[in-house]
């Protein structure tokens, strides 16, 4: 993808991963690489891991790297299960992911990277519902046909302040991809810090 809306989206994360001074990344839902990539243009990005349950695009990203780039590691599997070998790292990545899941398995997901990964950051990004309007998006639909929910910002900021209280994090919300002054950006982000 590499409409406007997403270099915004990217540049957002980007910038946050920045201002949290991290090295080690963890990009859950790394997809074909539209952060990874980025990433290894940052000089105090030391090891990415993106984490993947969809083969073809997993090897899509393969197919992206240099054949010499060490810094990455590919790991095909889900982002709701809590494996111990995915923590330790500074920061953890969701760029347009949540979206993706069926709401039933976001509590998984919570225990798998909030309580389980535990990075010292983790920066989520999701649509927000109340844009849809001004990109053309008929009433009742979503954005995506992937997409099993998407959020206005009450309801994502309600989400975000949640899994902050219980898993020790603090919240702060922002508005990606324009703002409108009634309607927000187009997407949202919340950065969790520990």
């Amino acid at each position: 993808m590499t409409t406007w809306w997403h270099d915004e989206r990217l540049r957002a994360v980007l910038a946050a991963l920045r201002a949290a001074g991290a090295a080690r990344v963890l990009d859950l839902g790394c997809g074909s690489g539209d952060l990874i990539v980025p990433l290894l243009a940052e000089p105090q990005i030391t090891h990415i891991t993106g984490l993947e349950i969809d083969r073809p695009r997993l090897e899509a990203l393969r197919a992206r790297l240099p054949a010499d780039e060490r810094r990455v590691q590919l790991v095909h599997g889900s982002l709701t299960t809590a494996t111990p070998a995915l923590a330790g790292f500074d920061a953890a990545t969701l760029v347009e992911v949540i979206e993706h899941l069926p709401p039933r398995d976001l509590p998984a997901l919570e225990r798998a990277v909030f309580a389980t990964f535990r990075p010292k950051v983790v920066i989520v990004t999701t649509p927000n519902a109340e844009f849809n309007p001004l990109l053309g998006v008929p009433a009742r639909r979503f954005r995506h046909p992937g997409h099993r929910f998407e959020w206005t910002r009450a309801q994502f900021a309600a989400w975000a302040g949640g899994v902050g209280a219980r898993s020790g994090y603090g919240v702060t919300l922002h508005a990606v991809g324009g703002a409108h002054p009634d309607l927000g950006g187009s997407s949202q982000m919340a950065v969790f810090a520990r």
